[in-house]
């Protein structure tokens, strides 16, 4: 176990603890899953004692909500790469923006937990900040759904992205049962069909949804 370092004093020393204070959550996030996730780890994890973290954060929600806010711009990267500059399809789209989600499974976890507890458990700026971010990466996201997508307009573009978000968390958490509902699942195939297909379910309902929202040429 690593021993307590020294109180950072510079604003460098601040900000190079933080970023290992959300080093550590995002590596037991990884490791076990968002809700797996406990201050006394974190701070363990960087040889701080869990008090200290209270310098950095005022909580583990506003610590993960933080994780969750890094996590749009990535999402936004990710699917304008994907995306390409190219023309779509209404099925084409939908698979972009799974494959984009589903190359991004810490996102999708977080997804979930923002809703249930995470935006409201911080305060009033510390949530709008969140909210700005987000809504920066999603009208970006918006713009070039419409430019690519044939016959997809804003409000469709806008409603495919709402929908993956919202897929994209119920279903991640299903495809990570806990052992007693593995276990389930070796003695009832069937329920683990639709369980643990996460990227194949996501994009079955995605080009359900990009379909009606897409008039196409």
């Amino acid at each position: 176990m690593p021993q307590p370092r020294q109180r950072a004093r510079s604003d460098q020393d601040k900000e190079v603890r933080k970023t290992a204070l959300l080093t550590a959550a995002r590596e037991l996030a990884v490791e076990r899953g968002v809700r797996e996730v406990t201050l006394t780890e974190v701070t363990s994890r960087v040889g701080l004692h869990p008090s200290a973290l209270r310098r950095y954060f005022e909580s583990r929600e506003e610590l993960l909500l933080e994780l969750a806010e890094q996590g749009w711009p990535e999402w936004r990267e990710r699917l304008l790469a994907d995306l390409g500059g190219r023309r779509l399809t209404a099925v084409e789209v939908a698979d972009v923006v799974a494959g984009s989600l589903d190359a991004l499974p810490l996102f999708c976890d977080l997804q979930t937990h923002v809703g249930l507890s995470l935006e409201g458990a911080v305060r009033l700026e510390r949530a709008r900040r969140y909210k700005t971010a987000a809504s920066e990466s999603f009208d970006a996201m918006t713009a070039a759904l419409v430019e690519a997508g044939k016959g997809l307009g804003a409000e469709g573009a806008r409603t495919i992205l709402t929908a993956a978000m919202s897929c994209a968390a119920y279903l991640f958490q299903l495809s990570r049962p806990s052992p007693t509902l593995r276990r389930l699942y070796d003695e009832v195939p069937r329920w683990a069909h639709s369980a643990l297909r996460f990227r194949e379910q996501l994009t079955t309902l995605l080009r359900a949804v990009a379909l009606g929202v897409t008039r196409e040429p």
